[in-house]
């Protein structure tokens, strides 16, 4: 089967003397994709995003294009946020995507970053998201660490990532350096233990998890 496009938006914001926090949704827990889990505003992509990433004004590459107007409509529809910044202007920060032998539904996700200065509160739209807030990657990592819900294996993944920012400009910098690559995580055995794993040279701090705890990997 081919992979489904997809895309989610990492938008941020730089609360004085706090770490970034980022917009999170709660998937609802009637959904047949990570029920319950909390992941970044997001989703596949409909056939006006790709008629309007091929309009002429749009970036080179009219998959990307299309994307990127996903990723703020999907933020739109889920949190009820605008999203300001232009669809040129976001950031690619991570692109993942699931081999055969780990997945059957597959999603071609493209992360991308962006910044606001607004202090606009998100509103559930109760359909795809019951609960919509901002909080630090590290406050979310401890939720789930307390088991007050959890995050799929890329979500997990990209929170830590995003951890180890001070600010919105440390990310966008790090996404800057890197070559673009896709992360395709792979399963190996550790001990008589299946690890679910991801390259080490592309910017994340934990780069594996056994199978037996990774959710939606």
């Amino acid at each position: 089967m081919m992979p489904i496009d997809a895309a989610s938006l990492i938008l941020t914001r730089e609360p004085i003397g706090k770490a970034p926090e980022f917009l999170v949704v709660r998937r609802e827990a009637s959904l047949a994709f990570a029920a319950g889990a909390y992941v970044f505003p997001g989703g596949r992509l409909d056939p006006e995003d790709y008629e309007a990433g091929r309009a002429p004004s749009a970036h080179p590459d009219p998959v990307d294009a299309a994307a990127r107007i996903a990723a703020i409509r999907e933020t739109a529809e889920e949190t009820g946020i605008v999203v300001e910044t232009a669809p040129a202007d976001l950031v690619p920060f991570a692109r993942w995507l699931p081999v055969h032998e780990v997945v059957v539904r597959r999603f071609d996700t493209r992360f991308y970053l962006a910044r606001t200065d607004r202090d606009v509160e998100p509103v559930a739209d109760g359909v795809e998201s019951s609960h919509a807030f901002w909080a630090s990657a590290g406050e979310i990592l401890d939720r789930c660490a307390r088991g007050d819900g959890r995050a799929i294996f890329p979500t997990r993944r990209l929170l830590e990532r995003l951890a180890g920012f001070g600010s919105f400009a440390e990310a966008r910098a790090q996404a800057e350096a890197l070559p673009p690559r896709i992360i395709s995580p792979w399963v190996e055995q550790r001990a008589g233990e299946d690890w679910l794993c991801i390259p080490d040279d592309a910017g994340y701090p934990v780069t594996s998890e056994p199978i037996a705890t990774a959710f939606r990997y």
